[in-house]
């Protein structure tokens, strides 16, 4: 029922815009209702929108603002003709729109014009400065600034900005008796030679700003306490045809309940380009299909709005069939996106998919024939549940061993487990109590509050090597930001973010709670050395780097919290909360990631306001439904893996070829180094003997970083320096296609005396048994009557047949078939 409903609520959706398409120009909707304007230099964008015959606008509604007419009576104001309206003289009027011979008006009232305009520093210099880039970190924001004159990055710190500008050089930089000669608007107009040429024009309104403020006698502002709580933008969202046009408008919210539209005085950035793109006064225009954001920033807060160009026209999907809410939502998204999705893959695929994708590894032939052969409808699922060991049945759950041993891999990168930094015990350590967690399905803020509020020997409890491997209060916030609540904030160590509401001061208030843990030595190991104990101090503050002012620890976006005996347990009880979706997003993101190829956010450890999602209402369902189960990791996987979207073909059709976002068909893969590997003596039956460890240990269940095998080396096994996702490279590179062709390690385990094809030679195997073998070694999958026909020309013209089925499981290996999860 619920996925009948949503299918005729998108169908009965896409009728709507379609009538609205159709509506008669002379229904329109006038944003703002009414126009206040308040002093000279006061200015309110008017957007005109198509409306329904009952007046209502939705984000299909088309902008019609770029075809209107303006004009203003009495001539209290001005208007151009994008629909800026900008006061003149104090009195009330009217201003007319006019669209193909119909007119609407709104008033507007004109108030607080004086020959000498009372401006404030805050609120009316300093966005133009931001506005022309001179706050900017390549010009006079940079870390000495430009030619002597230095300001604060993006205006973070007003009263220092307001020093170098009024009173800097002994105050040469403005001129009140002659506002004109000021360097400060000389430079920005370049009337005076300036490296950044022309910042603001001379005929400018925001010239005239700056100029009047100096004037005037340059003055502080007198109500610095008073900060913007929030932006509003319109629309928020909005459905596009290519080549479409939206102006937006913005009005920004303050704390003593004035509002202001600061529309020209924003700035715009497209998160895509490719789909949208946006001018300096916030005309949005439509290039290409697909979905993106604009970020718009304005004073320390930042605000976005949704566009969307379908990619054709808007539609349910045929011949789906959703297995769980994954797939109803996915489908919607389609819906929306005019997105025909690929067809299923098929069973062999899927197979060596899912294997790859839980445990790291191939499957056996054996295995892979009898998953074909299954004629029975709930096999993938059943093949989920195995690998995952959730059957409950002991001779089907024979996985857990090597799932734990895969995602100790994964999370060991994330966390940065590395000798080279713990040392050895503390190496192992931490990675035997990783292990340890996934083997058990340890639940997931039950191992994030393990590892935050850790304790104790590096040696004897793995996870206080958390705190050995980032070893300050800046290194710790930083590291647990962006691993559990997708946060980077590097930034906001120096100045505000800018693309985020977080402020120096949030930074610091955050690093408070690692602010009392430290470390002592310790003989107890003293055969080992190097032993230390992680604890927590009495005492230990943090204070803000610009003001000296002692920072109690507060969460993102939380409240004060202090605990007289460990700040980090409070922390640990706000990250890991069912309430707070910072932290559950995070995580079904980046798991969305490991298997989709893709994560709903990209990329997955940046997941600020103004880098919103590929679909909203999945990461919800799927943030949501983690807290339900419990921070359940392989529940989740488990979802994702038994939906359709997860079984797609990743054969691009003709309709989706140009997505790489909505999962339309399955993003491919590049192998791991480790799983490669891996794969490699899988294939040809000859595994890799590592240094100091027993044959037959895989590469995926290798604790360390630091190995010396130069395979692992040549395909980027990350060193573990980075809590960032993006150390571990998807990208390939000419040493790695060099050694897949030539390379030793290849040739020596595919004519090895043990492997694979000896073994299948000395066997005496049919010419069509061996051929069968190796493909389903390599490539999970039975060779076609073709192939077995074309490994029949390579037998009849090798030397040998040893040489032959070499070289067919060689070029097996060096298929895109074998290097990628398809």
């Amino acid at each position: 029922m619920r996925i009948l409903v949503s299918s005729l609520a998108t169908l009965v959706f896409a009728g709507q815009a379609a009538l609205l398409r159709a509506e008669a120009p002379s229904s329109f909707q006038i944003t703002p209702a009414e126009i206040r304007l308040d002093g000279s230099f006061d200015r309110v964008q008017v957007v005109v929108t198509r409306s329904s015959g009952d007046g209502k606008v939705d984000p299909y509604s088309q902008d019609l603002t770029g075809q209107a007419k303006f004009q203003i009576e009495p001539g209290n104001a001005t208007v151009d003709p994008t629909g800026l309206v900008t006061a003149k003289q104090n009195g009330a009027g009217q201003l007319s729109v006019s669209i193909d011979g119909v007119s609407r008006t709104i008033p507007i009232t004109v108030a607080g014009v004086e020959p000498t305009q009372a401006l404030d520093f805050l609120k009316d210099v300093r966005p133009v400065l931001g506005k022309a880039g001179c706050a900017a970190g390549a010009c006079h924001a940079s870390q000495h600034g430009k030619g002597g004159f230095k300001l604060s990055v993006f205006g973070y710190d007003p009263v220092a900005d307001y020093e170098q500008i009024a009173v800097g050089v002994r105050g040469r930089r403005i001129n009140p008796a002659r506002p004109d000669g000021s360097l400060l608007l000389e430079k920005a107009t370049s009337r005076v030679a300036h490296g950044g040429g022309v910042r603001i024009e001379p005929t400018s309104l925001e010239y005239q700003v700056v100029r009047s403020w100096i004037a005037a006698g340059a003055s502080r502002s007198p109500h610095a306490e008073i900060k913007i709580d929030r932006l509003d933008v319109f629309p928020k969202s909005r459905v596009f045809s290519s080549s479409d046009t939206q102006q937006l408008r913005v009005v920004a919210h303050y704390g003593d309940g004035a509002q202001r539209d600061v529309t020209a005085l924003c700035l715009y950035d497209a998160i895509d380009t490719s789909v949208v793109n946006v001018t300096g006064r916030g005309l949005v225009t439509a290039y290409n299909s697909g979905q993106s954001a604009i970020m718009i920033r304005y004073d320390g807060q930042v605000a976005t709005s949704t566009f969307v160009v379908p990619f054709a026209e808007q539609s349910a999907p045929e011949d789906w069939r959703d297995h769980n809410y994954v797939d109803q939502l996915a489908a919607k998204k389609f819906a929306d996106l005019g997105l025909k999705p690929s067809p299923v893959c098929d069973d062999a695929t899927f197979i060596r998919r899912a294997y790859l994708d839980a445990i790291g590894s191939l499957p056996e032939p054996e295995a892979v024939v009898g998953f074909i052969e299954s004629t029975d409808p709930k096999k993938r699922e059943l093949l989920v549940d195995s690998l995952l060991g959730l059957t409950g049945d002991p001779a089907r759950d024979v996985f857990n061993d090597r799932y734990a041993a895969f995602w100790t891999l994964r999370w060991s990168d994330l966390i940065r487990n590395n000798s080279n930094s713990l040392g050895a015990q503390g190496m192992w350590a931490m990675h035997n109590w990783i292990r340890d967690s996934f083997r058990q399905n340890k639940p997931y803020d039950k191992f994030v509050q393990e590892l935050v509020t850790a304790k104790g020997s590096i040696y004897t409890n793995g996870p206080a090597n958390y705190f050995r491997v980032h070893g300050d209060s800046s290194a710790l916030t930083e590291a647990t930001s962006m691993l559990f609540l997708g946060m980077r904030l590097e930034c906001a160590k120096c100045h505000q973010h800018p693309f985020e509401i977080i402020s120096q001061g949030d930074y610091y208030s955050m690093a408070a709670f690692f602010s009392r843990v430290g470390s002592k030595n310790s003989e107890e190991f003293g055969l080992f050395g190097r032993e230390t104990v992680v604890m927590v101090r009495p005492t230990g503050d943090v204070s803000h780097p610009r003001t000296g002012k002692r920072l109690p620890p507060k969460p993102i976006g939380g409240e004060e919290m202090e605990n007289t005996l460990d700040r980090r347990i409070p922390l640990a009880q706000w990250l890991t909360s069912g309430e707070n979706q910072y932290f559950s997003r995070a995580v079904v993101n980046r798991y969305a990631g490991f298997l989709l190829g893709t994560g709903l956010v990209e990329p997955v450890d940046d997941m600020r306001s103004t880098n919103p999602p590929s679909n909203q209402e999945l990461i919800d369902a799927l943030a949501t439904d983690l807290v339900e189960h419990k921070f359940d990791l392989k529940h989740l996987m488990r979802v994702i893996m038994t939906s359709r979207l997860y079984s797609l073909s990743s054969q691009p059709t003709a309709d989706n070829a140009t997505d790489h976002r909505f999962y339309s068909h399955f993003n491919v893969k590049r192998l791991g180094a480790e799983s490669l590997l891996d794969a490699i003596d899988h294939a040809t039956g000859s595994p890799t003997k590592f240094k100091d460890l027993p044959l037959g240990t895989r590469a995926i269940e290798l604790p360390d970083a630091e190995y010396p095998d130069y395979f692992l080396n040549t395909f980027a096994k990350p060193r573990r320096v980075s809590v960032c996702q993006c150390e571990r490279s998807p990208d390939a590179n000419l040493a790695q296609a060099l050694h897949t062709i030539n390379g030793d390690v290849i040739t020596s385990k595919i004519a090895a005396k043990t492997g694979r094809v000896a073994k299948l030679l000395e066997a005496k195997k049919s010419h069509e048994e061996i051929v069968r073998d190796l493909y389903l070694a390599a490539l999970c999958r039975l060779p076609t009557q073709a192939e077995i026909a074309i490994a029949s020309e390579i037998l009849g013209e090798s030397k040998s047949p040893a040489e032959a089925y070499q070289d067919l499981l060689w070029a097996l290996i060096n298929t895109k078939q074998f290097l990628f999860v398809r």
